[in-house]
């Protein structure tokens, strides 16, 4: 790219990316964006050490040697490039703020983990068909697997579609959330017959909700429960009518979990926690259930970890 000239016309103001021009440590010209960037007019800034004008001593260097660096500056990320000139001639440094392009990175890098951890659930209900559908069994078992298979199917399907639409709950319908436990409780059961957990769900309530959604919401707090809790310890599923809502609340006799709050945060596992998980179980469960409006907390009642959350109940939208 080649420098601009030692006095360049008013096309260098109406570049987006700061530019200070320089020679010999000294501030030749900012452009407009560069002025509004180090809060100094040009007429102030011609003359003046570069140290004076960039204030960091990071950029100093860059504009001495040449070459690229990313800088986080009062939260914004800046991607500079120092262009040097011959011996005796200008150089030029160019600042742009990408603060915009990391964001939507972070935002694509956070979708794809939301997806993967999404996907496991249909996938390895899938696997579990497959495998049972090679032994010998009665027809009517057999049907039993086939439908299962093809309702696995039909999720994978609507999280394929959520690429697009994103991930809030779109598909809310009318039901009896004792539906939504007994795909939990059908899902889950190998996992509960090879652990010996016993596992059991509370009074049935007529709710609101997209039933994959709150699916994926007690299949992420039961398999936790499951998982952190004792081996082969019981794990209730409970809910209460509140005002307007309906709460449910996932309990084991699990140790004390410290620091309740932040395990909900992205990429965030408890102390105890082993394996490969990717920390996203609980945040996923914080955006689903705030994207219809509720709550998700976890607290200690008594000797049991309680991983609750609230949805509308249809009593209180009348």
């Amino acid at each position: 790219m080649p420098l601009p000239p030692e006095r360049p016309d008013g096309w260098i103001d109406a570049l987006p990316q700061a530019v200070v021009l320089y020679r010999g440590g000294t501030v030749q010209r900012l452009n407009a964006a560069a002025a509004r960037l180090w809060g100094v007019t040009d007429d102030r800034a011609r003359g003046r050490p570069l140290l004076e004008v960039l204030r960091r001593h990071t950029l100093e260097a860059l504009c001495e040697r040449g070459g690229e660096l990313e800088l986080d500056v009062a939260g914004r990320a800046l991607r500079c490039q120092a262009l040097l000139g011959g011996s005796g001639t200008v150089s030029a440094l160019l600042v742009e703020d990408v603060t915009e392009h990391r964001r939507r990175e972070a935002e694509l890098r956070e979708a794809a983990a939301i997806l993967s951890h999404e996907f496991r659930t249909p996938v390895a209900g899938l696997r579990g068909v497959l495998e049972a559908l090679e032994y010998q069994m009665p027809p009517e078992m057999q049907q039993n697997f086939v439908r299962q298979g093809l309702s696995e199917v039909e999720r994978l399907a609507r999280l394929v579609e959520d690429l697009a639409v994103g991930f809030r709950p779109t598909r809310a319908r009318t039901f009896p959330i004792s539906e939504a436990f007994a795909r939990a409780s059908r899902l889950l059961a190998q996992d509960v017959a090879v652990s010996g957990t016993p596992l059991s769900f509370g009074e049935d309530q007529l709710v609101r909700a997209d039933p994959d959604k709150l699916l994926q919401v007690l299949l992420n707090l039961i398999e936790n429960a499951m998982k952190y809790g004792p081996k082969g310890g019981p794990v209730r599923v409970e809910t209460q009518a509140r005002s307007g809502f309906i709460e449910v609340s996932v309990l084991d006799n699990g140790t004390p979990v410290p620091d309740t709050d932040n395990i909900f945060r992205a990429h965030t596992r408890g102390p105890g926690a082993s394996g490969n998980g990717s920390g996203m179980g609980l945040y996923i469960v914080r955006s689903i259930v705030e994207g219809w409006g509720g709550q998700a907390w976890a607290e200690r009642r008594g000797e049991c970890n309680a991983f609750s959350f609230t949805l509308p109940s249809v009593a209180g939208m009348m």
